[in-house]
């Protein structure tokens, strides 16, 4: 089976791809000749993954599945969210973004937080969703050199390294990424 994954992130499509049986080939963006951007300007992590999957079906005509993941920080009443990705500005830079969070959370006790992944699935006509969160806490500082994003500054809840500490492995296992994408995985094996 082919289907193709609406994201130019290329840490993304090899943390799927380590994750999903060997029968299952990712499609990139870039295979199917989509260049530009696409739309994520909803309100919540649902909303734009449904957002980027409708939209390579509709323009595109593939079945596909698109993924929004965001850090929610309790005593921010949930931000980043939506905006992990630009959180310190459209650049998308990660360390200027872990360096807003960890400015912003100066001096807070309460530093709880979860990652929240949703995966939109468009197959046959039919559109399905998967969540997959992890609980856990950000740390004081940058730890690690693994992973991607946010992953040098949460540890996950009954864990003591933070993501970027994690092999591949490891992580997949355990993430909110991981979790969403078993689910997929048990439903493409149905």
């Amino acid at each position: 089976m082919k289907l193709v994954f609406a994201t130019n992130n290329k840490n993304k499509i090899i943390e799927i791809q380590q994750l999903l049986p060997k029968t299952i080939e990712i499609i990139s963006l870039e295979s199917i000749g989509c260049q530009e951007d696409i739309p994520e300007t909803a309100a919540t992590i649902e909303e734009n993954a449904i957002m980027k999957a409708n939209y390579v079906t509709q323009k595109y005509g593939y079945d596909c599945f698109a993924d929004d993941t965001g850090l929610e920080v309790d005593i921010l009443n949930g931000a980043p969210g939506v905006y992990s990705a630009r959180y310190a500005g459209e650049q998308k830079d990660a360390d200027d973004n872990m360096n807003k969070l960890l400015k912003e959370l100066e001096n807070k006790t309460d530093r709880t937080a979860q990652f929240k992944t949703v995966i939109v699935l468009n197959l046959n006509g039919q559109q399905h969703i998967f969540t997959g969160i992890a609980k856990g806490k950000i740390t004081l500082e940058k730890i690690g050199n693994q992973g991607f994003g946010y992953d040098p500054v949460f540890i996950q809840e009954g864990q003591n390294l933070t993501f970027a500490q994690l092999s591949l492995q490891e992580k997949g296992a355990i993430s909110h990424r991981g979790k969403a994408t078993e689910q997929l995985i048990a439903f493409l094996k149905k």
